[in-house]
């Protein structure tokens, strides 16, 4: 029996099209137009096929688009997350990294440079927190600040495709 996820992918195909939008609306963070579009696509033979069909939506926008995708993820520890105004799953994966527990200095510091970062690149600096803690958080963040804005919208597009990953295995049983 699946550990993750809450519906086999073949529930997933059944699912009437404005069910499957809104359980997949925030695979990408408050991005719920890629679910009908990708709702379209099915029906799909696996996890992973619904993971790169997302993937794909992600490939095919423009620039501009891609620069939306970041800009509507929340900045770390920044102050939506003191407002409590987070989506239920940012809070869950800033809660993982360990965000929620950071000494003053690293929450000056993680502040700092999320604002170098977003005047430089007008976008929120995006990373996977599932697969981070605070300090390769902190360590990554001042490495991608001497990237150049072509990088560094590409490295946050796939930083993206890892948390949509992440969010569609809580909602799909992986592949057998």
């Amino acid at each position: 029996m699946p550990t993750k996820g809450v519906l086999s992918i073949n529930e997933v195909n059944a699912l009437p099209e404005e069910n499957f939008e809104w359980l997949f609306a925030n695979v990408i963070e408050l991005c719920p137009e890629a679910a009908p579009i990708v709702a379209a696509k099915r029906p799909f033979s696996s996890s992973e096929d619904l993971k790169k069909a997302f993937d794909d939506y992600l490939e095919k926008l423009d620039t501009h688009e891609k620069e939306s995708i970041l800009s509507r993820h929340p900045d770390l520890a920044g102050k939506i997350t003191e407002e409590d105004k987070l989506t239920i799953e940012s809070q869950n994966e800033q809660k993982s990294a360990g965000l929620d527990s950071m000494t003053d200095d690293e929450k000056q510091t993680l502040s700092n440079n999320n604002c170098l970062y977003k005047e430089k690149f007008q976008f929120p600096f995006v990373i996977c927190a599932k697969e981070n803690k605070v300090k390769s958080i902190l360590a990554g963040l001042e490495v991608r600040l001497k990237n150049n804005k072509e990088v560094e919208l590409k490295t946050g597009i796939e930083e993206v495709k890892k948390i949509c990953r992440i969010r569609i295995d809580d909602l799909v049983w992986p592949d057998l």
